[in-house]
């Protein structure tokens, strides 16, 4: 056992483990967080005599909770068996557990993971008869988990209109359901165990008066209820209540969709009188180009509770920039950086591809495979192993040869066409000697929807080129609508969009444009090519996925306006400054190497899509930046001729060049024009370069309207 906790830390550090009352950690990026946790546990349990069934830990992930008992172990010689240091879910499940009469619940309740919640619903739905076409069980289960998350039952849920009241409905109903079940969802776990301390005065004083510490990870992405249920076992900071150390960094807040509230940590300090957050600043990670390109990018954020990192880790190297022409060739340059970084002895694991959205990793991926280099993607699926990936092949693998019966099971009832197991069972036995689509166009009404619209979209795509013929069974199957009806599908309906620029990109580099060749093409991209686990391989991710990651060298592709930050968070409120969030992390997560890259053209969603760079690169310093654009400029566009009013037959003068940044256009996103047509508008938007750069703007009668902004008449609003 080391004979002194608190040696190696620095001042800031000793501040945090040993600050006697209640306070807020802002804990930056790679500033030994975790270490200052623990150290803060082991501290209170050996040098301030507090039992280690005396405090409680809560953690976000069960990782995380097991890394810190880990660590809590070789700190201190106790048996950490029976502490309460764990997730949200995973302590309320303790709570519920200990004291389930006081809860309403059974002893021996069940809990139900969100295909079971589904299931349930569904079950709900049917017994009131209710129609699924109208109310899809999935936007019900959205519904009923929105609500939970904010603490309401179905009886508190405001109801303005028909659909929403008959939500309430159901809710209800699936609650009494769940209740003569003995079942609860995740949701509900959270949910029971607030209104339990609630309502439940003495069983709220037992754990005030026990939890002596409460102590928080990750504060800045705790919901408004979490917040609320930390505070009952708190109790007030005057009173009977322990303290509550919160460590967070709000510089990191980035899951506000899933309910995340950044403001809880400026209403902690108000709350229990906290004048100003410990802040850890020192990173141990990171070389200062990456951390001052960081702190320069963050610091267009307003509303921060403000710091800035540094370390002694020295200067390092200048951050990498390159401009790609179009997707294809910042696909090809990162393939020529990753083989000379393997050259030069840098292993594969070291280095991590990221990007906004996982549509993006198709032609990564693609590039990859093709130069032979091992991958791994991250917390997900590659592009041809995702689900609803799947399902658009098994479409088009029914429109090139419907006697293909696994692509037949696949997409038979999905989406969902009231074709249940024993249909299929019958059909099955029917088709003994034959295919089950030959079975299925002589089975009468049960397959007959199916089979309409297989042969109807057969039909359809037959004179089509091959991107048209994938974006049009994509469509049809009525894959993307099922998708954009779900509450986390956006991602699945990008990846839908991104098939037909795999068409498109398979049709330009193979001469066989038939869409079975394509099929080939991409059974062969889903073979069993990506690195095992362990191995050495070139790590994919999401930006979201990376969090709370590091790596020797960082790849942060896609970063035009739109993309990275992408057009939905822009027209949300506070979502420009999300964005900004996550470009922060992505920046912290490289070590040594930072490379940014954008394109000025990209193959998306089966159209060309011309963008701009992305404002953050503009955010960053120029003198931290190494521009590697060095290829030769493409041939400049011939001038085009002055325009001509034929009304007054005058000869009027072209406009100035537009322009070909963003931060040199005339009008900022989010500001308000006058167009002499159409009025008064906002501005949403821009795409493009010179000389064919359009404006987007967003008029309240006519709503979004694009211009080429080399002609178009704005004035400032």
């Amino acid at each position: 056992m080391p004979t002194d906790l608190l040696s190696g830390l620095n001042p800031d550090q000793l501040a945090a483990v040993t600050t006697p009352a209640s306070a807020l950690i802002l804990a930056g990026a790679g500033s030994g967080k975790t270490r200052v946790l623990t150290t803060r546990i082991a501290w209170l349990i050996q040098q301030q005599n507090i039992s280690p069934m005396g405090l409680m830990a809560v953690t976000f992930t069960n990782k995380a909770a097991k890394e810190m008992l880990t660590r809590l172990t070789a700190l201190l010689p106790i048996n950490t068996r029976g502490m309460w240091v764990g997730t949200f879910h995973g302590l309320c499940n303790r709570l519920l557990r200990t004291h389930h009469r006081e809860a309403g619940l059974t002893p021996l309740f069940t809990i139900l993971d969100s295909g079971d919640q589904l299931s349930a619903i569904k079950r709900t739905l049917r017994a009131l008869d209710v129609d699924t076409e109208k109310y899809d069980p999935r936007q019900v289960q959205s519904f009923i988990n929105q609500n939970k998350e904010m603490g309401l039952r179905a009886d508190k849920v405001e109801a303005w209109d028909p659909i929403s009241r008959h939500l309430a409905e159901y809710y209800a109903a699936y609650d009494a359901q769940c209740q003569r079940e003995g079942a609860v969802d995740f949701a509900e776990l959270l949910l029971r165990a607030h209104e339990l301390l609630t309502r439940n005065a003495l069983l709220r004083e037992h754990y005030q008066e026990r939890f002596r510490h409460v102590l928080v990870d990750e504060f800045q992405d705790t919901s408004r209820l979490q917040y609320e249920w930390l505070k009952l076992l708190k109790g007030p900071e005057h009173g009977q209540g322990g303290a509550l150390f919160a460590v967070g960094d709000d510089d990191q807040s980035i899951y506000a969709f899933r309910g995340a509230h950044v403001g809880n940590m400026q209403q902690l300090m108000r709350e229990y009188g906290i004048e100003a957050p410990i802040k850890l600043t020192r990173n141990y990670r990171s070389v200062s180009t990456i951390l001052d390109a960081a702190n320069a990018v963050i610091s267009h954020n307003e509303g921060r509770l403000g710091k800035d990192l540094w370390t002694e880790a020295g200067q390092g190297e200048p951050i990498r920039h390159f401009q790609a022409h179009d997707d294809s060739e910042e696909a090809r340059f990162l393939v020529e950086e990753i083989q000379n970084l393997r050259i030069e002895g840098e292993p594969y694991i070291d280095m991590a591809v990221l990007y906004r959205a996982n549509a993006l990793s198709r032609g990564i991926e693609h590039a990859l495979f093709s130069a032979g280099i091992p991958y791994r993607v991250y917390g997900g699926l590659r592009f041809f192993e995702r689900a609803e990936i799947k399902h658009a092949l098994a479409y088009l693998r029914m429109a090139a040869n419907p006697d293909d019966d696994n692509a037949f099971l696949r997409v038979v009832n999905f989406p969902a066409r009231g074709i249940g197991n024993r249909s299929l069972e019958g059909l099955i036995e029917q088709a003994a000697s034959g295919s089950l689509w030959a079975a299925a166009r002589e089975a009468g009404k049960k397959f007959a929807p199916f089979v309409t619209l297989i042969e109807a979209m057969r039909a359809e795509i037959v004179d089509l080129p091959l991107a048209k013929q994938v974006d049009h069974m994509v469509a049809q199957s009525g894959l993307m609508a099922f998708y954009k009806n779900e509450k986390d599908g956006g991602d699945r309906v990008e990846n839908l969009g991104e098939m037909a620029t795999a068409a498109a990109a398979y049709a330009q580099e193979s001469e066989d444009q038939s869409l079975e060749g394509f099929l080939g093409h991409a059974a062969l991209e889903a073979g069993e090519h990506e690195a095992a686990q362990g191995q050495d391989a070139v790590q994919l991710m999401t930006v979201h996925a990376a969090k709370g990651l590091e790596f020797r060298t960082v790849f942060i592709t896609g970063l035009e306006e739109g993309l990275f930050p992408n057009d939905r968070a822009i027209a949300e409120a506070d979502g420009l400054e999300e964005e900004r969030r996550l470009m922060y992390v992505a920046i912290t997560r490289a070590r040594r190497q930072l490379y940014l890259s954008h394109a000025q053209s990209r193959l998306l969603h089966g159209q060309v899509r011309y963008g701009l760079p992305s404002r953050f690169l503009e955010e960053i310093p120029e003198h931290l930046v190494r521009s590697l654009s060095l290829r030769a400029p493409r041939p400049a566009q011939a001038a085009r001729a002055p325009a001509t009013n034929f009304v007054t037959r005058k000869i009027v003068p072209a406009a100035p060049p537009p322009p070909k940044r963003l931060a040199d256009v005339p009008f900022k996103v989010g500001s308000r024009v006058k167009h002499v047509r159409y009025g008064e508008g906002v501005v949403c938007g821009y795409q493009g370069q010179a000389p064919d750069m359009e404006i987007k703007i967003n008029f309240p009668k006519i709503g979004e309207k694009a211009f080429l902004l080399e002609y178009a008449k704005l004035e400032a609003a």
